[in-house]
């Protein structure tokens, strides 16, 4: 039987969140409901709100969660009822060529849940990133709920985002290991994640570059061994600046974490010959990028884009939430408060103040 319990919606662009009561239907093949414990306020749930993303609404917000699978619908066989999971929004399908090659990290035909959540008139929700979790409950395909040992919900379902975003964009895109120079353009959540991977990685310098020393000192509590206040830099002096903590030749491992064309040049220019460039901060529509092309093929190296930090939710979830637990990923830092459903607004207020890691929503 559909369930009403309370949800964050955006009813329209750049208005504020409104919390209300919707509808939870019963699953259908392959779509469990969840309990939800906790879920990160992440921008991209703002970027929803302000229709940077799609003009869908009313929008269901909210996607970086953990929670205990309530209902199971026919065929699910992944989960049971009272499973642990952290929620994921690329859930692989295992059919198309990126699967069938080995890389389901890549999948081009990732699935949500076929029925739509809404409001108790009828009228259908736009579940943010395919979940939708600013909620009591939330409906999701199967797929999208990862099996973790159970942990602290508000640490650990950061991993279903910006968390797991940033480390995986140093670990699995940029591939650092042992004794790599790394440099991290933008110390928000998702950069400060990058520069906690690439600690857990075991870089050896690892430089944070910000605007904001508020963010430099998160960066430096996560792992970072030099900070680099940007503000008033040219492109060009930070640059310089990257090239004189890297005995003058750039880090091996540079990630824009900001996503802009001077970020990324910054990045593109502040790494080794041969060096890499990783972008993982998230670019607006309007945004181009102009580089000579001869840089490009003088400077060799590889340039990557990050997709949810090319995870694989099913191995790493776990190993990461393992980790956490035997204290070598310091996931706890990244919760700069616990909040309850009817706080997003503000949230979203101190989130875009920088005054935040994150804020977490606890059910």
């Amino acid at each position: 039987m559909p369930q009403t319990v309370k949800g964050v919606i955006s009813r329209s662009k750049g208005a504020p969140v409104e919390l209300t009561d919707i509808v939870i239907p019963d699953p259908g093949p392959g779509e469990v409901v969840v309990d939800v414990k906790s879920c990160g306020v992440c921008h991209t749930d703002f970027h929803y709100r302000e229709g940077g993303i799609s003009d869908d609404y009313p929008f269901l917000l909210g996607h970086e969660s953990a929670g205990t699978v309530s209902e199971i619908g026919e065929g699910v066989t992944d989960v049971e009822v009272g499973d642990f999971v952290i929620l994921n929004w690329r859930a692989i399908c295992g059919e198309c060529r990126a699967c069938k090659r080995g890389e389901p990290w890549y999948c081009f035909d990732t699935h949500n849940a076929s029925q739509k959540m809404t409001l108790p008139d009828g009228t259908e929700l736009e579940a943010a990133l395919g979940i939708g979790s600013f909620a009591e409950k939330t409906l999701v395909a199967a797929g999208q709920c990862t099996k973790v040992p159970e942990a602290d919900p508000a640490v650990v379902g950061l991993l279903g985002c910006g968390v797991m975003a940033g480390i995986g964009a140093a670990i699995n895109t940029g591939e650092v290991t042992r004794g790599k120079t790394v440099a991290v353009i933008g110390c928000g959540g998702v950069g400060c994640s990058a520069i906690a991977g690439s600690a857990l990685a075991g870089a050896g310098t690892i430089i944070a570059l910000d605007l904001d020393d508020k963010k430099l000192d998160w960066a430096k509590d996560l792992g970072a061994t030099h900070t680099v206040n940007t503000r008033g830099k040219s492109e060009d002096e930070v640059v310089e600046a990257i090239q004189e903590l890297t005995g003058g030749f750039g880090a091996d491992v540079v990630i824009d974490a900001v996503g802009r064309p001077e970020t990324w040049r910054q990045a593109f220019y502040g790494r080794d010959l041969a060096g890499t460039v990783v972008l993982v901060g998230v670019p607006t529509p309007e945004m181009e990028l102009s580089v000579p092309l001869l840089d490009v093929f003088g400077r060799g190296g590889r340039l990557k884009s990050s997709w949810y930090g090319d995870c694989l939710p099913e191995r790493d979830f776990p190993m990461l939430v393992d980790l956490y637990q035997q204290g070598r990923v310091p996931l706890e830092k990244f919760v700069s408060e616990r909040i309850g459903l009817g706080d997003v607004e503000e949230a979203f207020e101190k989130m875009s103040q920088g005054k935040v890691l994150r804020s977490v929503v606890e059910l």
